[in-house]
């Protein structure tokens, strides 16, 4: 069946202390590529000198809140990724727009060295600040370490290298594709499995290992395999996911519910402006609502799968005509395109302030990735980079241009095969070329961090908030959050 997952058996090795090589971690051109100075010295701040700064040039903004913020530690989501749009009004107030918080975020593998001595860098910084502490007090049970993935092998291998050797034992890395919807008759002998909340790792032909902690990478539906409460420590736990971390229509909800509980401090988490909870037939009355310019998108997609612009009539129709519908509600957006072409929203037109234009005076739409860790130090930015679309950002817009191609920025790219790949051409790095051509600047930084955490500490909340005190999933509170019938049964399976 076309965009399946080849049924192979999938990968398995066991790393190593001592084998992490930078070559197979990290890209080839950010091994060579030298940290643009501008973000050398926005990573060197520390949150106190962020807060002062902050604080200066927003005034209404309560230093204490924004302090509580950020050295705050998260119980659950302790390891995000968010995707921001560098968008302006016609006013010229520009501002740093959330578009989606992932859970197990991408973007190592980009991210030049920002200590020439440290050749593990964010993997390394990301378990010592947000894993490891997740360890220390809690009851895990017997059994030994794995990486647990489905995508990005580059990455998952650099996790379980760097923790091998901070633990000094062996790591399971191991793939754990979904292969639901691949034939029972074909689908392959499973890796991964749980039994009794424990993860089970299948190391030889019919060895099951049991795992007390493991670092995760599954970003494909990964609460259809793996259950809400574990017995094993998993970072990131599937409630992050459920929460907003891969459900951006539950994300929306948690976002709303932060800034009305932070109003008087002067924070808001910025977004688009989101209607939740559509049915498809109601998308049109939506769309039309946005000035026919919106943005449509399948809340539990990812990796730039389930999101369709919409800026003209036909394209409209195409996607009503040929979208599958394997779920049962979707979220639409204001569009934040060109000044000329964006949605009215009941706040104003956004449009992306885009690249600085090439000699040839063609500006891109490009997004930036922030990916925050946080522990009992609070947070920190682990990683940054930036993505532009395929196509310039016009004017006018040509009469049956797929928009797209000038809007979308995600690099994942599906194979015929069904297997993940990277479209790394358009990939800006924080380096000394790439980090111009973005025009953005430290308070521009500042203000990507400040908004990633707290889109990270409203979906962290909102974890809390979905689990009893017992841990277990409260079914009737998520229902009622997210009644899709599609996702219930993937969960409860």
């Amino acid at each position: 069946m076309a965009g399946l997952p080849t049924p192979r058996e999938p990968a398995y090795q066991r790393v190593e202390p001592g084998s992490f090589e930078a070559p197979y971690h990290f890209y080839p051109r950010v091994l060579n590529a030298q940290l643009h100075p501008l973000v050398r010295f926005f990573l060197n701040l520390d949150n106190d000198r962020v807060i002062r700064r902050y604080v200066h040039l927003n005034p209404r903004v309560s230093p204490e809140a924004l302090a509580n913020l950020l050295h705050s530690t998260p119980r659950h989501f302790r390891w995000a990724g968010s995707d921001l749009l560098h968008a302006t009004t016609a006013g010229g107030n520009r501002q740093m727009v959330v578009v989606e918080t992932n859970s197990c975020p991408s973007g190592q593998k980009s991210m030049p060295a920002h200590d020439d001595h440290d050749e593990q860098a964010g993997y390394r910084a990301n378990l010592v600040n947000g894993f490891l502490p997740m360890l220390r007090g809690r009851q895990l049970p017997p059994g030994e370490l794995a990486v647990i993935y489905d995508k990005n092998l580059m990455e998952a291998s650099g996790y379980a290298a760097a923790l091998a050797d901070l633990m000094g034992e062996h790591v399971h890395l191991v793939e754990f594709p979904d292969l639901e919807r691949v034939p029972e008759e074909s689908r392959p002998q499973a890796r991964a499995r749980f039994d009794a909340g424990v993860l089970q790792i299948r190391a030889g032909e019919d060895t099951w290992v049991p795992i007390r902690c493991a670092f995760r990478y599954v970003t494909q539906r990964p609460w259809n395999r793996i259950p809400v409460t574990t017995k094993t420590v998993i970072l990131n736990p599937v409630v992050t996911c459920l929460a907003g971390g891969r459900n951006k229509l539950t994300a929306a909800k948690a976002y709303d519910l932060y800034n009305a509980e932070i109003s008087d401090s002067g924070l808001e988490i910025r977004t688009p402006e989101t209607i939740w909870d559509v049915s498809f037939n109601e998308l049109p009355l939506w769309v039309r609502r946005l000035g026919g310019h919106a943005v449509i998108k399948v809340p539990y997609s990812n990796a730039g799968q389930g999101v369709y612009t919409i800026t003209s009539e036909s394209e409209f129709e195409a996607f009503l005509e040929n979208t599958p519908r394997d779920y049962d509600r979707f979220i639409v957006q204001s569009l934040i395109g060109n000044h000329h072409w964006s949605s009215e929203g009941s706040q104003g037109r956004l449009y992306h302030v885009g690249t600085i234009p090439n000699r040839k005076g063609q500006a891109y739409v490009a997004d930036l990735r922030m990916m925050v860790s946080g522990g009992p130090d609070g947070f920190r930015p682990l990683v940054i980079y930036a993505r532009r679309a395929r196509m310039p950002l016009v004017d006018v817009l040509p009469p049956g241009a797929p928009s797209w191609d000038i809007l979308g920025t995600n690099l994942s790219v599906r194979e015929p095969d069904g297997s993940w790949g990277s479209d790394h051409s358009r990939l800006l790095l924080m380096d000394r070329k790439d980090f111009n051509s973005l025009g953005l600047g430290i308070d521009d930084l500042i203000e990507a961090y400040i908004q990633t955490v707290m889109a990270t500490t409203a979906i962290d909340r909102m974890a809390m908030n979905l689990l009893s005190s017992k841990g277990k999933l409260k079914s009737k509170l998520f229902r009622s959050l997210n009644d899709d019938d599609a996702l219930i049964d993937e969960i409860y399976r």
